[in-house]
């Protein structure tokens, strides 16, 4: 079996060149690829286009990349919690594809599956099969780019959109372990878009938080298999950050509500 672990992230990353599509998993901050996300806007690759469930955060994440003006088009679901990519996206300066959830998912796993196309019925008599959404704004604020009207056909009495799977340049992941073989198992809700980005790119990219021996992996318990991936880089200790903070509030013996310790600045 081939080993396609590499010895750093820079290395990993190294021929990702300047238009390159990107398909990046991760949920807001949870299980995104933090090391090849910075491997990547070290290099300083530009003009990318990206595919995500959002484009991480003012400072984070995708985020970086976008705030450097490194990416031209990003096609996601959810596009807040970041003032930067609101502001590139009303002044003109980024294309945005806006995706239902469901199916940006379904587009990455078709493509992964070598399906072409799908119909859903997500979206049906809206802008996204009708057309005219704004994917593009110039600088006074008018429609450059507008969507694209889908083909609709109607199966047993209901009606459905065409939709075309996404196959990007590469694909970056992080996992929680994975072997040199590229087996991939990811840990609980960190798994979200990882194993879809994994199957979906041409070259996928994996971060591993653990990088164990082949055969230490329970075969049951590999969420992707080393077929997807071509590379692995070792990255234990990648910053995981929370997107929002909850914080549940105590009650005092009289039943008062009192600060927690984070609220109190504890």
């Amino acid at each position: 079996m081939i080993n396609k672990v590499v010895a750093s992230a820079a290395e990993a990353v190294a021929d990702i060149h300047d238009g390159a599509s990107l398909a990046v998993g991760g949920f807001g901050l949870c299980g995104i690829p933090v090391t090849l996300i910075e491997a990547l806007h070290e290099r300083g690759a530009t003009d990318l286009e990206t595919v995500s469930n959002n484009c991480g955060v003012d400072d984070w994440g995708l985020g970086i990349l976008l705030k450097d003006g490194r990416i031209r088009r990003t096609i996601s679901s959810y596009v807040g919690e970041n003032k930067e990519f609101a502001r590139q996206y009303l002044s003109g300066e980024l294309e945005v594809v806006l995706t239902p959830q469901g199916t940006l998912a379904e587009k990455l796993r078709a493509g992964g599956a070598g399906i072409p196309a799908f119909y859903t019925p997500a979206g049906v008599g809206t802008q996204v099969s009708d057309g005219g959404l704004p994917q593009k704004y110039d600088a006074e604020g008018n429609v450059a780019i507008a969507s694209a009207p889908k083909e609709v056909r109607s199966f047993q009495g209901a009606e459905y959109v065409l939709e075309e799977s996404l196959t990007p340049d590469f694909g970056l992941v992080h996992a929680w372990k994975g072997d040199r073989h590229g087996n991939l198992v990811f840990h609980a809700t960190a798994m979200n878009f990882n194993p879809l980005c994994a199957m979906a790119g041409k070259i996928t990219i994996a971060e591993v938080e653990e990088l164990v021996q082949p055969g230490e992996l329970d075969p049951e318990h590999v969420h992707v298999p080393g077929i997807f991936v071509q590379r692995v880089v070792l990255a234990p200790q990648g910053e995981k950050r929370i997107e929002k903070r909850t914080v549940a509030v105590a009650s005092s013996a009289s039943g008062t509500p009192k600060p927690s310790p984070e609220q109190a600045g504890a």
